[in-house]
């Protein structure tokens, strides 16, 4: 699933926060993975019960329509519009991998790509599939985009899944954000363009830059492990 939530404005769109364990965007997944005996990624904004703290955080839901576990952004960008340290919290959880059925799974949100350290610890810890939920624009970092993900898969032995979303968001005011830019009422184009690659560096093409799209591939999981042998890696 792709990055659920991007906006500027702290009020009304907090509301939207849920519990991680009990949400109703949560609740309504939960039934669908027990359906189909998936194991589901969701992206949402967390609000904390204890400390009333929001984080961006992916819920592993798993097969039984358990929750297995979450993943919160480590890195918070404060890159042009994207200065979204008015409303997160970097995560205190680390960089876990999660075991289910179809492999161990990690979760590199958004920003997250563009430090690879980030990469190397979810690989560290095991992981054969990183996803990497994004809501990124065409003048930020389309350049990178068909790269940074598949770089990860070859330097980390392991599957990369960059998602993105698609379209463009309005808003009734102009804001600035401190960049010289002047006054505007959008981000700009979420171009899409997801792919899927393996440890050998071989991608699926990209989906659709302007429309939604369903990308469905089989992976072999042991090929991460023959990679690392056919070139001596340890």
């Amino acid at each position: 699933m792709p990055f659920a939530f991007c906006t500027r404005e702290r009020m009304p769109w907090c509301e939207f926060s849920e519990s991680a364990e009990h949400g109703p965007s949560i609740r309504f997944l939960q039934k669908y993975a027990e359906q189909h005996s998936m194991v589901i990624v969701s992206p949402i904004l967390e609000r904390d019960s204890v400390s009333d703290v929001l984080w961006n955080t992916a819920v592993i839901i798993n097969v039984d329509g358990t929750v297995l576990g979450k993943s919160r952004k480590n890195h918070i960008p404060r890159v042009g519009d994207f200065n979204e340290s008015t409303y997160y919290t970097e995560s205190q959880l680390g960089h876990p991998v999660f075991e289910t059925k179809y492999g161990r799974i990690a979760v590199n949100i958004c920003y997250g790509r563009h430090h690879p350290l980030n990469w190397l610890m979810y690989g560290l810890n095991g992981a054969e599939i990183v996803f990497n939920p994004c809501a990124t624009i065409d003048t930020l970092s389309e350049t990178l985009w068909p790269i940074e993900a598949r770089c990860a898969a070859i330097a980390n032995n392991y599957f990369t899944v960059a998602i993105n979303r698609v379209g463009t968001e309005t808003f009734p005011n102009e804001f600035t954000s401190g960049d010289t830019k002047p006054g505007h009422t959008d981000f700009g184009h979420f171009f899409g363009s997801s792919y899927i690659t393996g440890p050998d560096g071989v991608r699926t093409p990209g989906l659709d830059r302007i429309h939604n799209g369903l990308l469905i591939a089989e992976v072999d999981l042991n090929s991460c492990r023959q990679v690392r042998d056919s070139w001596g890696f340890r």
